[in-house]
């Protein structure tokens, strides 16, 4: 038994399941959330919906100055997390060059299991492929963003008569998809920094960033199918709905 165990480093082992749940938790719920927002209300779902009626009403106005406006905010945002990113992957770097110093300091800290040099170096990369793959993403949604704004800009006039419904309504359908599809590569991007954070947790011991993974996954559940901003999006109250009920005379 003493020699299976010298011949087994458990330290190597906990880690090494630890990053397999972390992979295993990102990819499971991503899948899990795109198979279950096809038949249940999501806010990606949800808010598709709203973007389509925003193409509809968009062509019922030659004013779309407040269009393009709200494409340009939103593609802001992306561009913001990409530099933000950057700014990550440049600290990250950083420390991994100065791994001793950072073991040193990490060592003094309550409650931190002590790793060597090549595990901590493990983890610094791992979380630099996190946010290299957020940079990407964030990055994609913003070129996304330009094709919408130029699809916005390409929108038909109310007064084109060569135009018929249909071709209106299937321009309304394929902006929205593209708007959706930008919304989407935000939203991953975004879940990465979610995780990429979790990390962190994960130079206390393997341990407690299992438990961190495992928390960041049933918030995102919690705030995607069970939010209180879903509730008020999925049900918007008529105007006769919201009116009190009158008195009856009797």
């Amino acid at each position: 038994m003493n020699d299976i165990s010298e011949l087994i480093d458990f330290h190597y082992l906990w880690n090494l399941l630890a990053i397999l749940w972390f992979i295993l938790c990102w990819g499971g719920y991503t899948r899990y959330a795109t198979w279950k927002g096809r038949d249940t209300p999501c806010l990606a779902s949800v808010m598709h919906l709203y973007r389509e009626d925003w193409m509809r009403r968009l062509l019922l106005r030659d004013n779309r100055i407040a269009d393009a406006s709200v494409i340009g905010n939103l593609e802001r945002n992306a561009s913001f997390f990409a530099s933000s990113t950057l700014i990550i992957l440049a600290g990250v770097l950083t420390v991994l060059g100065s791994t001793d110093r950072a073991v040193s300091i990490l060592a003094d800290l309550p409650y931190v299991e002590p790793a060597s040099r090549g595990i901590s170096e493990v983890k610094l990369l791992a979380i630099a492929v996190v946010f290299v793959y957020s940079f990407f993403t964030f990055s994609w949604c913003m070129r996304q963003y330009n094709f919408a704004a130029v699809l916005v800009g390409a929108a038909p006039m109310i007064g084109e008569r060569n135009v018929g419904d249909q071709e209106r309504k299937d321009f309304a359908v394929r902006t929205a998809r593209v708007i959706s599809l930008a919304a989407n590569q935000f939203n991953l991007g975004l879940r990465s920094y979610y995780f990429g954070l979790a990390m962190l947790a994960w130079f206390i011991n393997p341990w407690f960033f299992m438990l961190i993974t495992a928390g960041v996954v049933l918030v995102l559940y919690r705030r995607e199918f069970h939010s209180a901003v879903l509730e008020v999006m999925v049900y918007t109250p008529t105007t006769q709905a919201a009116e009190p009920p009158k008195e009856k005379n009797e």
